[in-house]
């Protein structure tokens, strides 16, 4: 279950801010944008999933996000479940995007800089247990690649303050949450949780990329 505690919770939105030592280099290795329309998936992990959803939901060439649950071995599970920390899965987000509008690395960008802190071992800010773990589910040997050439060009760069913790795993399996989570910041933008912690993931995104910013 995440924390109401919104003291906890503002001084992690506060302290999210400051993460990045500073804006974030462009994936030195990337794929090119495709040359005709498609659809391809990424799938991604940052502590709880009603942020980073909305994160990639506001994307120019993304047309779907969804919070669910990967990494673990529990077929299936709940969102109680996976709570309990004893299935092994992370409160995840499947993306579909347009390769020819937006390439898996400008995604990476996205999810390092905005979207959530790398730094933070097995808990996101005032969430706390393995199911907020920061990781990448990649879905093909190139995703894999992409994204460790990221990290590795990130923190030799020393573009955080502190190590980065993510995990890169292949992606056995993807569950969709329950419904009641999807779109969960967009039909409660007054709830507190949503208001410390992920408007501001909001913000921070037209802001710093706002090239990127669909405004939905």
């Amino acid at each position: 279950m995440r924390s109401v505690n919104l003291v906890a919770a503002l001084t992690f939105s506060l302290y999210a801010a400051f993460a990045a030592a500073g804006p974030l280099p462009e994936p030195a290795s990337d794929i090119p944008l495709a040359k005709a329309g498609g659809t391809e998936t990424a799938v991604f992990a940052g502590g709880c999933f009603w942020g980073v959803e909305a994160v990639f939901e506001n994307l120019k060439g993304v047309s779907k996000a969804v919070s669910g649950y990967a990494g673990g071995k529990t077929a299936s599970p709940s969102y109680e479940q996976v709570s309990s920390g004893m299935t092994g899965h992370a409160e995840s987000v499947k993306v579909t995007y347009d390769p020819s509008r937006i390439s898996y690395g400008t995604l990476l960008k996205v999810f390092f800089q905005i979207a959530h802190d790398p730094t933070e071992l097995n808990r996101q800010g005032p969430d706390v247990g393995t199911q907020y773990r920061s990781a990448i589910f990649y879905a093909s040997p190139e995703q894999e690649r992409i994204a460790k050439a990221y990290i590795a060009q990130l923190q030799a760069a020393k573009a955080f303050r502190r190590p980065i913790v993510t995990e890169v795993s292949p992606l056995k399996a993807f569950y969709d949450a329950e419904a009641y989570h999807q779109d969960y910041l967009v039909r409660n933008p007054t709830q507190p949780y949503i208001v410390f912690n992920d408007l501001p993931k909001l913000a921070a995104l037209k802001r710093e990329l706002p090239n990127l910013y669909t405004g939905k």
